[in-house]
C-alpha cells in the first residue's frame, strides 16, 4: 500500500507533536488512482460536493460527506444543508484504509468503527482556518488522505489554540493521523502549492479525505 520515493533521501515518518503522526507516501499509485475515481463518483449528486455555509459566511474550501452529514450544527442522516438528500454510505474499504493507517502511526487501534468521512476539495486559493474535529462522539483517530496538489497543514500542540503549531507539507498519497493527546488537536491549512499534483493522477487542485468514528449511538 505504501508509495516508493524517488528522493535521495526518503521521506520518513514524522511525529510533529505527540499523537499528531505523518506517514509520507501512505497511498501508492494504484490506491491514489482508485481514491480518486471514488472521489469523482462521490462528488456527483444526490448529495454531491456543495459549498458549505459556516459561521455566517462561505467556506473556500467544497466538501461532501459519507455515512453522515456533516453541517455546521453537528452530523444528519441527510444533506440539510445542501439539496436534502441521504447522504452515501461509507465505504468498508476506506475504514480498513484508515485502521491500517493508525497501525503505522503506532497508536492503539480505534474502540470504536470508522463509519464516516469527509471529502474536502482545495482549488488554488482555498485555505482552511484552525478548528477541532470535535462533532463525533468518539475518540478515535482521525485519519486523512491526502491527494493531488501539495498543501501546508497546520497543527497546534494539545491543548494550545494557536501558537506553538507545526507546518507540514503534506503531498499526493499522504496520510496524518490525529489521536491521542492530538485528537482534539487545532488543525488547518493556510496554503496551497498549485501544479504540485502528479501529472498522471489528472486532478487540478487538492482532495483531502478524512476518516473518522461517529461514535456509540
Amino acid at each position: 500500500m505504501e508509495g516508493v520515493s524517488d528522493e535521495l533521501f526518503p521521506r520518513v515518518r514524522a511525529e510533529p507533536t505527540p499523537g499528531a503522526v505523518h506517514l509520507p507516501d501512505r497511498l501508492g499509485p494504484a490506491e491514489r488512482h482508485a481514491l480518486l475515481a471514488a472521489c469523482r463518483e462521490w462528488a456527483r449528486p444526490p448529495a454531491g460536493l456543495r459549498t458549505v455555509r459556516f459561521g455566517g459566511g462561505v467556506m473556500s474550501v467544497r466538501q461532501l460527506s459519507l455515512g453522515r452529514h456533516w453541517y455546521a450544527g453537528g452530523y444528519a442522516a441527510t444533506a440539510v444543508d445542501g439539496d436534502g438528500a441521504p447522504v452515501k454510505p461509507f465505504p468498508a474499504w476506506l475504514g480498513d484504509w484508515a485502521r491500517r493507517a493508525v497501525a503505522a502511526a503506532g497508536l492503539p487501534p480505534p474502540a470504536d468503527p470508522y463509519d464516516i468521512a469527509l471529502v474536502n476539495f482545495y482549488d488554488a486559493s482555498a485555505r482552511m482556518g484552525m478548528h477541532q474535529d470535535r462533532d463525533e462522539r468518539s475518540s478515535a483517530p482521525v485519519v486523512s488522505f491526502s491527494l493531488g496538489d501539495s498543501c501546508v497543514f497546520r497543527v497546534a500542540g494539545a491543548g494550545h489554540r494557536g501558537r506553538p503549531w507545526t507546518d507540514t507539507e503534506l503531498r499526493c498519497g499522504d496520510a496524518f493521523v490525529l489521536g491521542g493527546p492530538a485528537r482534539l488537536a487545532r488543525h488547518g491549512v493556510p496554503r496551497i502549492h498549485p501544479g504540485t499534483a502528479p501529472p498522471d493522477l489528472g486532478l487540478t487542485g487538492r482532495l483531502n479525505v478524512t476518516v473518522r468514528a461517529y461514535g456509540p449511538g
